[in-house]
């Protein structure tokens, strides 16, 4: 266990250092203007960013640093379950959820058509639809081998989702103050549009609790949509995959579909849900998940390299960020129809 853990400590060092660094500018925020402008989890992002434009960490970092990254922050989302109970979720209705389920449709259609307008193969098109409308790297990693699609499609489709992805978290909350939002239509807009789980946290965390909660319950469902998509593909879909590489397979594991940390999220709202959590322990597992959202968006940045946008060709660019637009545009319309001022 301790061999294991040893290659991690540095990366997870670093990642510790840019967290109280955050922490310590969010503190001189709140002392000079009584409150932070920029939460820690944003300001985490900005100072991760800031140190690999300038540095670019070595072997040495690199395995913390991913790992940060990664289970960390699922690691966060699944604490999260706990602030959360089933009466919550059903008081947001079915009004709530059926929006969710048709918007993520409507999105998945148009992402495709934009993406084939500008030229993309079809392959490469339906990536950019699934990481733009569901979830983004996990729904591009889920879906690329149903379809055979190629490393170079991989890499085109992820290599703008980290930069695009930030871009999002640290520009979606100047929307607050601009169109007046509640935090629950906030946390609506937010759970729609940012593209991962663990950047919903990082998007809504400054805006509130409540929008902390209905963001991550919306970007959930988003999520869980996942599972119908790739079998979808993988039964109407197996034209794709003829031309795949000789012993590609595939198959994908449940945990593939549905990430673990997803169903972590629900076991926890349903213990706090079933008073099995007491309420005693929500406070610090609230907190916990916070610290750890703080470290995993440092290393988000230490892995965000600015000179990748000049790599990216220009017309994935372009779908990927038509396609953004087009859900911000559209999440805003169902925001003010379901959840008015």
């Amino acid at each position: 266990m301790i061999r294991k853990a040893v290659p991690l400590f540095w990366g997870i060092a670093l990642c510790a250092l840019v967290t109280l660094a955050a922490a310590a500018v969010q503190a001189v925020e709140e002392h000079l203007v009584g409150h932070p402008y920029l939460d820690a989890v944003v300001i985490a992002i900005l100072l991760g960013i800031a140190i690999r434009a300038f540095w670019e960490p070595g072997p040495r970092w690199r395995a913390g640093i991913a790992f940060s990254a990664k289970q960390l922050l699922e690691v966060a989302v699944a604490l999260l379950g706990a602030s959360l109970t089933y009466a919550a979720i059903g008081a947001s209705g079915f009004a709530l959820l059926g929006s969710v389920a048709a918007l993520v449709m409507l999105s998945l259609a148009v992402s495709f058509g934009i993406s084939r307008s500008l030229g993309l193969p079809v392959r490469l098109s339906i990536l950019v639809a699934c990481g733009n409308s569901i979830c983004g790297n996990s729904a591009i990693a889920a879906v690329a081998p149903v379809i055979g699609a190629s490393n170079d499609d991989v890499a085109s489709s992820i290599s703008f989702t980290a930069i695009l992805g930030v871009i999002v978290v640290l520009s979606l909350p100047l929307l607050i103050p601009l169109l007046q939002l509640t935090q629950t239509q906030y946390g609506i807009l937010a759970g729609m549009t940012v593209y991962a789980v663990p950047q919903v946290l990082a998007a809504t965390v400054p805006a509130g609790l409540v929008s902390t909660q209905i963001g991550t319950l919306v970007k959930l469902i988003r999520v869980m949509m996942l599972g119908p998509l790739v079998a979808f593909i993988a039964v109407f879909g197996r034209s794709l995959r003829n031309d795949r590489p000789p012993g590609r397979s595939w198959r994908t594991s449940f945990f593939q579909v549905v990430p673990w940390f997803i169903v972590a999220f629900f076991v926890m709202a349903a213990l706090r849900s079933l008073s099995l959590l007491p309420d005693a322990a929500v406070f610090p597992i609230r907190k916990t998940a916070n610290i750890l959202t703080v470290m995993s968006m440092a290393a988000l940045g230490l892995g965000v390299d600015l000179r990748v946008i000049g790599r990216v060709g220009g017309r994935v660019t372009a779908a990927v960020t038509l396609s953004l637009v087009f859900l911000i545009v559209v999440s805003l319309g169902l925001v003010r129809l379901i959840a008015p001022a």
